[in-house]
């Protein structure tokens, strides 16, 4: 067969034709798959000069980009090369030259880089636990779900771990803490799964190796139970163009919420089974917004659980007092704990007095500011004295407000020692005794390396779950700012908060869902999320009295992370047996 070739362009210089017409002609014969001719224009191109002297080396991207479209490749769209570290540089370095090696070794290419997948995935696994006494045969999977946009492009990728039993129609939870920036790792590990890790608290926990044992006190024979990690924290990513920041706000991670548990109903054909959500710390301001939100996208909830709470961000602003009022209580079950005041006969009735004694006589002195008369400010100072342990000279020169940094530094200075934050019973010890604040948090330090050794062992050695990608217990970055603005349901003027307040999305959702039950825990030396301060936000839903006995309050003797105290995790699953009884009627 002879090959014809088409007339010499007269616009072109020749250089130019001589080096455009053989890849011509090869393309030609390689789009007829004709065999001959491709080789025959091989051999122009590898007769004409300059391609084995000066000519520089076309790159792959170059050299493949018009091949590659007709062969429909992807190359260039999803960053997928041949091979790891090729560049789609032109290369201008001589054969064997170090440099130019090393360069090429040092090349990342994206399958390099660990990201969260697109295709959701699931990795199950089969277990059993001893629940009360009884056998639970369980599946765990551990796996992603992945979150679209209304016009269904992929934004995020959320990793969840779930224990189910196989029936479809028993309840399903989905639980998660909160941070913001946290993953479920706290809860997973410490509290209602079939599995938990045992620690030292109220010390801090020996090192490893550490133990991962049967949780008892489990909720798995009440339900199914699903654990979320929030977008940026855990496994959880965004996907494809989207940014971080554009999720890292209330109202943003609400919807991403909504959204992956929509999700996980609708790929486990669970939509008719009754559903709870059971959210931590800042995982109760989402739910209080979760509550409304899935009740708009036809997701009925049954039961809502706030474990230590914060909804209403609006009275920590500087300037107001709530916050120091709200504390008062636990400062007094705190000095009662490490006898700093005389132990109370009736530690429950105690707490009552406080309470009294701070939305009372405590909040009208801190109303009345600087025209406080001093007799009235000596009186206050002095009862203050008797429910906190602290001298009153210490809470005259403070004005009445000792914020919570001050008050877990001074209540055991004259022994060196420090309280913790997330759990008041922990104590610390500082090189400066003298400071304003303590140095860390031992209730923080005296737990982290349990839970997160124990995850990554369980991850790896129970679930059967591997990736390249980093687990974060929790994610903050300073190139990240969270964005509290909230817009709640009939919020005067119809426009966003900047503090966000999600009570009034809560109040919402159970008056247009009057079966809906609300289970407020609560332990008594959480300083992070005080009890008062929770019964303040809830006590300001405004609902109606015919609702108010779907809200219910439960009190422990432990702190933010109530579970860390095994006799308070095993009053706390005999609570929410019955609140799940009475949620599924």
């Amino acid at each position: 067969m002879t090959m014809t070739l088409p007339r010499r362009p007269t616009r072109l210089r020749d250089d130019r034709v001589r080096d455009v017409l053989p890849f011509a002609l090869l393309r030609e014969a390689v789009k007829n798959a004709k065999l001959r001719d491709a080789l025959a224009a091989l051999a122009l191109i590898l007769a004409a000069p300059g391609i084995a002297q000066d000519r520089p080396v076309r790159s792959d991207a170059t050299a493949g980009a018009e091949t590659s479209a007709r062969r429909g490749a992807t190359t260039v769209a999803t960053g997928e090369k041949d091979e790891p570290g090729r560049s789609d540089a032109t290369n201008t370095q001589p054969a064997g030259d170090p440099r130019a090696e090393r360069a090429r070794e040092n090349k990342l290419g994206d399958s390099d880089i660990a990201s969260a997948p697109i295709r959701e995935l699931r990795v199950p696994s089969r277990h059993s636990a001893t629940i009360g006494g009884r056998t639970v045969p369980y599946t765990a999977t551990a796996g992603t779900v992945t979150i679209r946009d209304d016009d269904g492009k992929p934004t995020a990728s959320m990793f969840y771990v779930a224990y189910t039993t196989g029936d479809p129609g028993r309840p399903v939870t989905f639980l998660y803490n909160g941070g913001p920036g946290s993953s479920s790792m706290w809860l997973h590990m410490g509290s209602l799964a079939p599995v938990r890790v045992r620690t030292d608290s109220p010390a801090a926990t020996a090192g490893p190796p550490f133990n991962l044992v049967n949780n008892p006190d489990s909720l798995l024979d009440k339900s199914d139970l699903v654990f979320v990690d929030a977008i940026g924290a855990g496994f959880s990513r965004p996907l494809g163009d989207t940014k971080l920041q554009a999720l890292w706000g209330t109202d943003a991670d609400i919807d991403a919420f909504a959204r992956g548990i929509e999700r996980w109903l609708t790929i486990n054909d669970r939509w008719n089974a009754p559903k709870f959500i059971f959210g931590e710390s800042y995982g109760t301001t989402r739910s209080g917004g979760l509550s409304y939100r899935l009740a708009q996208d036809g997701v009925q909830l049954n039961g809502v659980v706030l474990l230590s709470s914060i909804m209403n961000y609006g009275r920590r602003a500087v300037g107001l007092d709530q916050d120091l009022i709200n504390y008062l209580p636990s400062y007094a079950a705190t000095a009662a704990y490490h006898h700093r005041i005389p132990a109370p006969a009736d530690l429950p009735a105690f707490l009552a007095q406080a309470r009294a004694f701070a939305r009372g006589p405590y909040a009208q002195a801190l109303a009345q500011g600087q025209d406080l008369p001093d007799a009235e400010r000596t009186a206050i100072a002095t009862q203050m004295a008797g429910f906190t342990g602290l001298s009153v000279r210490f809470i005259l020169d403070s004005d009445l407000r000792v914020d919570l940094g001050r008050f877990r530094k001074e209540l055991l200075r004259d022994q060196r020692r420090t309280l913790g934050r997330y759990d008041a019973r922990f104590t610390g010890i500082d090189v400066d005794a003298g400071a304003e604040s303590p140095e860390y948090d031992p209730s923080d330090t005296g737990i982290t390396g349990a839970f997160v050794s124990s995850f990554h062992h369980y991850l790896a050695h129970d679930l059967g779950f591997s990736t390249a990608m980093t687990y974060r217990p929790t994610y903050y970055s300073p190139a990240l700012k969270w964005d509290f603005q909230h817009r709640a349901p009939g919020s005067r003027g119809g426009g966003a908060t900047n503090n966000a307040d999600t009570a009034l999305d809560l109040s919402a959702a159970m008056r247009e869902n009057p079966h809906l039950l609300v289970y407020s825990l609560n332990g008594i030396y959480d300083m992070a999320t005080p009890f008062f301060g929770t019964e303040y936000d809830l006590g300001h839903l405004q609902i109606d009295r015919t609702l108010r006995p779907n809200l219910r309050f439960a009190y422990y003797p432990s702190g933010h992370m109530v579970y860390l105290n095994t006799e308070a995790l095993h009053s706390m699953k005999a609570d929410l047996a019955r609140f799940y009884d009475d949620a599924v009627r």
